[in-house]
């Protein structure tokens, strides 16, 4: 959708699962072809982006490998873990024409399927490309021209460095947001009944395909578990500090959330 709006120009080629769904994408004029095969998906193609559940990204790439695409053709992935993926693609296609560089473009919500896109989704948001030292740069530049395209900043960092980061800043608020909502509703669904935006803000990200989240978490486990360990570390602070009644100490913790935030999100540094 995106593409469509801001480079009207290209051909669009995409691949599906379903044949409905490959025609669902013709129909609404997001692909000049949709098919169910990978290799014809990619005949021809300049740049290539794989956009599958973690665990589908290596055997799509190993039918990718089979394809034909355009001199110098630069694949890369918007996959939400970055150290196995790009260790495995960097073993599949240096043996072909393609040139490969990992991508994660930190946008999406909640929602799953085409009818939840929309064009502006990168608008503003980060992305984060993770060259390597057998990235081209031919590759590194067309990353970054695609992903400021369709309106993201662009953050490079090495795929370690990333998982490690994006543990904390996602994949962490994906689970302390299932906690909340289990701890909240698990022995009491009523009290729903009383929810506000507080609740249903920091608990959105709990409405996740768990299916998708449970194969992001199991393939960055030790630096999700680094951050849980870190997590139950605050979260046992402020349950002294409530059960100790030291309201300094919880007044404490809470200025200090909230100038980390405020600082994080506004661009500043906290000192």
């Amino acid at each position: 959708m995106a593409l469509r709006q801001r480079c009207p120009q290209a051909r669009l080629q995409a691949w599906a699962r379903r044949a409905e769904a490959a025609k669902d994408l013709e129909s609404r004029n997001l692909a000049d072809l949709a098919t169910t095969d990978a290799a014809q998906a990619c005949e021809g193609a300049d740049l290539i982006v794989l956009c599958t559940p973690l665990e589908n990204m290596i055997p799509l790439a190993e039918q990718i490998a089979r394809a034909k695409p355009a001199p110098n053709c630069v694949i890369t992935d918007v996959g939400s873990v970055k150290g196995p993926v790009v260790s495995a693609l960097e073993q599949i296609f240096p043996k072909t024409s393609f040139q490969f560089i990992g991508s994660h473009p930190m946008a999406g919500s909640e929602r799953a399927g085409i009818e939840a896109a929309r064009a502006e989704l990168f608008d503003g948001s980060a992305c984060v490309v993770t060259p390597t030292l057998f990235t081209t740069n031919h590759a590194l530049q067309q990353a970054r021209w695609l992903w400021a395209l369709v309106g993201c900043r662009i953050v490079e960092m090495s795929p370690d460095e990333h998982d490690a980061k994006v543990a904390r800043i996602s994949h962490l608020a994906h689970l302390t947001a299932a906690v909340t909502t289990l701890a909240a509703l698990r022995s009491d669904i009523s009290a729903s009944d009383c929810a506000g935006n507080g609740f249903r803000d920091s608990t959105r990200v709990a409405s996740g395909d768990p299916e998708l989240w449970t194969g992001i978490i199991s393939q960055n486990r030790e630096e999700v578990a680094a951050a849980l360990q870190d997590a139950r570390t605050a979260l046992a602070e402020l349950l002294d500090a409530v059960e100790s009644h030291d309201d300094k100490a919880l007044l404490r913790l809470l200025r200090e959330a909230k100038l980390l935030r405020d600082s994080a999100l506004s661009g500043g540094s906290v000192s």
